[in-house]
């Protein structure tokens, strides 16, 4: 099953792929940041920005890859069990189905709002179905920027699952976002460090409470 309009190529799909097999942490300054419950989070510095990247390894547990990937692409029920999200839809745009996502920020801080494309492939990698979810910012003419909402012009991310072998799922995330505006770099890393284990564990209780869960 594919979801999406294209706009990424198959090989970064099977680059996915490959880091969901083989951590790829080698030839950059890539540092562990934090581990938890079977997660280990990396970053790297990124010196045009100040920000970090990240990658995200581990095991979901009591999660199956299917249902994770389908609660991950459900947009109307992300709206109901994560807090931040203020406005999210999907728009078709010259023939391209293109996500609005607007997220809270705490005053005094403007929200931010993102405009991207996203694709779903389920492929099948010796013999093992891997779901793999890529997005990626993108501008178009059809959703101008909103005053009082700084538009997030520089996000991307790449999402991948199998099979742990038991009930859970085994995932690889990659992904970037400066979320541009005033705040202080330091600010914005260390609520990246603290949102990574609190958006997985949301998203691992969003699961099991999926309504259209099997």
């Amino acid at each position: 099953m594919a979801q999406g309009g294209g706009s990424f190529s198959d090989v970064q799909f099977d680059e996915a792929c490959a880091e969901l097999e083989q951590p790829a942490l080698t030839g950059a300054d890539w540092e562990l940041l934090v581990e938890f419950c079977g997660i280990s989070v990396y970053r790297l510095y990124d010196q045009r920005t100040g920000l970090y990247e990240y990658k995200v390894f581990g095991v979901l547990r009591d999660c199956s890859p299917d249902l994770l990937a389908d609660v991950y692409m459900d947009l109307v029920y992300r709206k109901k069990w994560d807090e931040y999200v203020s406005k999210l839809y999907e728009k078709e745009c010259n023939g391209k189905m293109v996500v609005y996502w607007e997220v809270k920020y705490p005053f005094p801080m403007y929200n931010r709002d993102y405009v991207y494309v996203r694709e779903r492939r389920d492929l099948d990698k010796r013999n093992q179905k891997i779901y793999v979810i890529l997005s990626q910012s993108t501008s178009v003419p059809e959703i101008p920027e909103v005053q009082g909402v700084i538009r997030v012009k520089q996000y991307k991310q790449s999402l991948a699952i199998k099979s742990d072998g038991q009930k859970g799922s085994k995932v690889f995330m990659h992904y970037f976002d400066n979320p541009g505006g005033q705040i202080p770099t330091w600010l914005v890393n260390l609520i990246a460090k603290n949102g990574v284990p609190t958006f997985l564990n949301d998203l691992v209780k969003a699961c099991q409470n999926y309504p259209k869960k099997n």
